[in-house]
């Protein structure tokens, strides 16, 4: 991270825990989610291609179309191994430079190494941009205005960007029925905005922001997660990661007949766990089998004191009957909940 943003966000209130900007009042003691709010989301990483091949080259990397990308659209992508398992979930668009690829800053330094693997003759470079970049998340009802300071024309539908002298701002999947926003920029214009966000919006730790997320039901994978699931597994085909007419990928063949050959067996749902302390890779069991998990806990944040909300992943027929634990039979309890889009076997 900028050493400089750093220092700066300590004079807010805030301090690094995990990556983490922590030190204000949890977002559950505000209705800041639905009214607005604004996060440091120190945790997320930024890696810029640049060169003539860099579009083509992640192309033949990804489980999306990079090669087809406009300037408007923001995508998403699994980084896969080649027996279908992500290694990362990417969010990716263009700038003035090139492509983008976000990801957890956990895993960062491991993808960038593996990509840079592949690279060969092809002209393409990747660059670590945290230095240079800062990320705020921002959501709630409020937020459209608050923005408009430096936005005067706001992208209008999810996973669509604009930008302009002030950085790139990214529309992604709406919570609570509100837009959200991620807003790349450099640490004088995040300074100077601040101020002037914090009085239209309510600063807020980075997990309210992964609360959001998990209320989206977009998943991140995270150090304790690579290799565990193929990308369907975590819905994301669902949230548009993966272009099944496009050409081969590392793990494609996987991801492929994973989606052709029957009915898909495994899912990723909401959940609300009776425990504070949950953490990605976390077991799952149905007191039908006690005896082995079925599941895994993809993200979780705590909700409340006592309880957070969480997606996990686990077999379709054990959503459906039996009681839900976590780590064990005897475990905290979970409850699933809804979310918000419709899960469906689909091709695209």
């Amino acid at each position: 991270m900028n050493m400089a943003w750093e220092e700066f966000l300590a004079t807010q209130g805030y301090a690094l825990q995990d990556l983490r900007a922590t030190g204000l009042a949890p977002h559950w003691q505000s209705d800041a989610l639905q009214t607005g709010f604004v996060a440091p989301l120190t945790d997320l990483g930024l890696i810029q291609l640049t060169g003539e091949d860099a579009a083509s080259f992640l192309h033949n990397q990804l489980s999306n179309d990079v090669e087809h990308l406009s300037a408007a659209e923001v995508r998403r992508a699994a980084y896969c191994t080649a027996k279908g398992r992500m290694l990362a979930s990417l969010l990716y668009w263009k700038n003035e430079q090139g492509i983008v690829l976000q990801l957890s800053k956990t895993i960062q330094a491991s993808v960038q190494k593996r990509l840079q693997m592949y690279v060969l003759r092809a002209k393409a470079k990747l660059l670590d941009i945290n230095a240079e970049n800062v990320i705020l998340g921002l959501g709630g009802a409020a937020t459209e205005n608050g923005l408009q300071t430096w936005f005067p024309q706001l992208p209008t539908e999810p996973n669509t960007q604009v930008n302009n002298q002030f950085g790139h701002l990214l529309r992604l999947p709406d919570a609570n029925h509100s837009p959200r926003f991620q807003w790349i920029c450099n640490i004088e214009t995040a300074q100077q905005a601040w101020p002037v966000l914090n009085k239209k919006l309510q600063a807020l730790n980075t997990s309210a922001w992964r609360v959001t997320e998990i209320q989206a039901g977009i998943p991140q994978i995270l150090l304790g997660t690579q290799e565990q699931f193929v990308p369907q597994m975590v819905n994301f085909e669902l949230i548009g990661g993966v272009n099944f007419k496009k050409g081969c990928y590392p793990g494609q063949e996987i991801v492929a007949r994973s989606q052709y050959l029957g009915k898909l067996k495994r899912r990723m749902t909401l959940a609300l766990i009776d425990s504070s302390e949950v953490m990605a890779g976390n077991e799952i069991f149905n007191s039908n089998d006690p005896d082995q998990p079925c599941g895994m806990v993809v993200n979780a944040e705590a909700d409340q004191i006592d309880r957070s909300l969480a997606l996990i992943e686990m077999k379709l027929s054990d959503q459906e009957t039996g009681e839900l634990r976590l780590g064990s039979a005897t475990g905290h309890k979970i409850q699933l909940l809804p979310l918000p889009y419709a899960i469906t076997d689909i091709t695209q």
